[in-house]
Parts: C-alpha cells; sequence; structure tokens
C-alpha cells in the first residue's frame, strides 16, 4: 500500500467497548489477570507494554517496511538504546555531520563504558571503508544529514557495512518513510525522532527504532526498552499516532514550500551558498533523486558575512518563528552553531530553516524583505 494509506490504517485501531472511529487513550499502568492467572489481553504493566504504544509500534513498522519496531520517550532515548546493545570496546562510525547529540552521546557517556567513534564522511565510500576496525560493529548513517543536508547512498554503504559483517543503521528523521524508505535500500535499523515529522505538530516528545529482521539485537533492544524504561506516555504514543494519519500529506508540501524557497535564495544575491539536495547545484543531488521521492522540507541557508549578518536577517523575519527542533507545521529558523555551542563546527553564517505550511509566496516575501539591503 502507499504511505499516505498505511498511515491511517496501521495507526488505526478497534474500539471494540464503544466502536469508537478515534483510537481510545489507555492511561492504566496495570492490567487485570484473568481467573487462571493469565494475562488475556498480554497486557502486564505500561513500561513493558500499552495498547497506544502497541498501536504506534505497528504503524511504525509498517511505514518503513520493517519486521519490528520499539517507541521510546525521545530520539535521543532510542540512539542511546541502540548504542546500549553493543559492548565494550566495540567501534562505531558516524557522520562527520551528524546530529550533534549523537556524538554528544558517545562523546560523554559511551566513551566511559569503552565504546569507541570515529567521525567520518559517510558520503564517500572509499573514507568509510579506510574507516573500518576490526573492532567496528556499526555504521551509523543520517541522510539529509543535520545541518548541512548531505545526502550518503544508503544502498551503497549497507551494501559496504554487510561485506564487512557491519550494522547499518539510518536516522530517518528528516526524510521519514514517506519520502525514502532506508530497510527497502538495504539498512538493517531505522531510528526517529518521532519529535518531529511523524508527530508533526511540535508538542510531544518521542523516539523510535525499527527493525527490518527480528534478531539477537533487536530481542536486545526490546529488553533495554522493557528493563530500563526510557517508553513514552500512552498520550505520547496517541500524539504520535495521530501525527501520522496527516505525515504523508504534511511532507510532501512542505517539501514542495522547501523546494520554491531553495530556488528563491539560490538565486539572491544576499545569500551565499544554500543547502537542499532538491537543487540541481547540490553535491548529493543526484543520490537523493535515486533514494528520495521529494527533497524533504529541511534546508540551510549560508547569509553573506558572518553571524551578525546571519542574527540580523533572522531578526527581520516575520513568518518564521526563531526556534529550535523541525518537522511541526509552523516554519521554524535558528542560527544553527548557537544551538550547538563552542565546538561546533557549523558556519556561524549558517540558519538552519524547517519550512512549515505557510503559502509558499508569503514565506517567500518574508525572506525578500528581511534580504532587502543586505
Amino acid at each position: 500500500m502507499h504511505p499516505e494509506t498505511l498511515a491511517l490504517h496501521h495507526s488505526d485501531f478497534k474500539d471494540k467497548n464503544a466502536a469508537a472511529v478515534v483510537p481510545p487513550l489507555y492511561l492504566s499502568t496495570t492490567y487485570e489477570r484473568d481467573e487462571n492467572y493469565e494475562l488475556p489481553q498480554g497486557y502486564l504493566y505500561t513500561r513493558a507494554g500499552n495498547p497506544n504504544r502497541h498501536q504506534l509500534e505497528q504503524a511504525l513498522a509498517a511505514l518503513e517496511g520493517g519486521s519490528e519496531a520499539m517507541a521510546f520517550a525521545s530520539g535521543q532515548a532510542a540512539t542511546m538504546t541502540l548504542l546500549q546493545c553493543l559492548k565494550a570496546g566495540d567501534h562505531v562510525l558516524i557522520p562527520d555531520d551528524a546530529y550533534y547529540g549523537t556524538p554528544a552521546l558517545l562523546q560523554e557517556l559511551f566513551l566511559l563504558w569503552g565504546l569507541t567513534f570515529t567521525k567520518v564522511d559517510t558520503t564517500d565510500l572509499a573514507a568509510i571503508k579506510e574507516a573500518i576496525r576490526p573492532e567496528t560493529q556499526l555504521i551509523w548513517l543520517e541522510t539529509p544529514s543535520n545541518p548541512l543536508l548531505k545526502v550518503s547512498d544508503l544502498t551503497a554503504v549497507s551494501k559496504l557495512a554487510r561485506e564487512h559483517g557491519l550494522l547499518s543503521v539510518c536516522d530517518n528523521t528528516w526524510a521519514t518513510p514517506v519520502l525514502q524508505r532506508p530497510l527497502d535500500l538495504g539498512c538493517d535499523v531505522v531510528m526517529h525522532s518521532t519529535t518531529k515529522y511523524l508527530g508533526g505538530h511540535s508538542d510531544v516528545l518521542g523516539g523510535a527504532l525499527v527493525f527490518k529482521q527480528k534478531s539477537e539485537m533487536s530481542e536486545r533492544a526490546r529488553q533495554i526498552q522493557t528493563l530500563g524504561g526510557a517508553v513514552p506516555s500512552p498520550f505520547d504514543c496517541w500524539l504520535v499516532a495521530r501525527g501520522i494519519k496527516t505525515l504523508a500529506v504534511r511532507i510532501r508540501q512542505q517539501s514542495a514550500n522547501a523546494q520554491r524557497l531553495a530556488e528563491f535564495l539560490e538565486n539572491h544575491a544576499a545569500i551565499e551558498r544554500v543547502h537542499y539536495p532538491g537543487l540541481t547545484s547540490h553535491p548529493g543531488h543526484k543520490v537523493a533523486q535515486r533514494q528520495m521521492i521529494l527533497s524533504g522540507g529541511m534546508l540551510s541557508v549560508q547569509v553573506r558575512g558572518g553571524k551578525e549578518e546571519a542574527l540580523a536577517f533572522v531578526k527581520k523575519l516575520n513568518l518564521f518563528t526563531v526556534a529550535t527542533s523541525l518537522g511541526g507545521v509552523e516554519s521554524l529558523i535558528e542560527h544553527r552553531a548557537s544551538t550547538e555551542g563552542p565546538d561546533t563546527l557549523t558556519p556561524q553564517n549558517l540558519l538552519r530553516v524547517s519550512v512549515g505550511l505557510e503559502h509558499a509566496d508569503d514565506l517567500m516575501a518574508d525572506l525578500d524583505q528581511a534580504l532587502a539591503g543586505m
């Protein structure tokens, strides 16, 4: 089935009590046993399982084409759970342009456990191959990347991973399964911050892992999910499942808006560079065309000048909210280097833009007036 149909019917729920069309919210933390001391519906305690979480996990697995999905309290909790499946002495490869929270987890938490990592340009297959060590267990991919929107070839990298007996994992938060399905392209695991496009309304925190096949690692991840307890509340699951129902129409419109804004900004004299895989000038454009249906709702722009000029531009905007995060219905903009801190490698003149559902003409007019005179 197409993503629109999958999103609606796999996030659906048949209410046997009141025949409600909208799924009910199950707030109970515990579940009654029957006269034989059995659990008739399979639920014992909400940390281990809940009808709302079960519904969400089924929808996530269907959308990504995986056999098993797990929902978490945040994207970072999902990432941390997968890393916890590894052991001391293991080595991980991550993109040199990964979301800053991923290397932060490795550096601040997992190095103390004996897990090591190397940053590598995952758009360069030769560089990945050279960085692989005997103790390497996992290649982490993020495409398009955050915040430079670099595009990695998922088919080629996952093939390389298989040849070396490594696990390939893709953070698919920016593309979503509507635009890109990494499991179909050869990856073993997909990670999501469901806070972003899947939730879609900037009102819920969540994360997810989707495994292509049930395996020893997926069983270990499920065990960590249950024992560690980094699970979303029933209401969080309900909100993400609700968001998934409109995911396809939202991300398609946001992608169309982003394409128009990227083309407009690329030709503006006050802009030094636009990072968006939908532009033919983007170095990963051809790869993106092969593995993505559309180019997504995110773009980054580098204003001519430095941090001062970038922030001056932001102050003039009226329709873009200055805030961290992405994937909601409203357009957001942020000075990414300021968010990432003093150790960031992000250019000081770069602004990350999450394009919303406003009319593209209105967004372009706002950008144009803010850039006037710069």
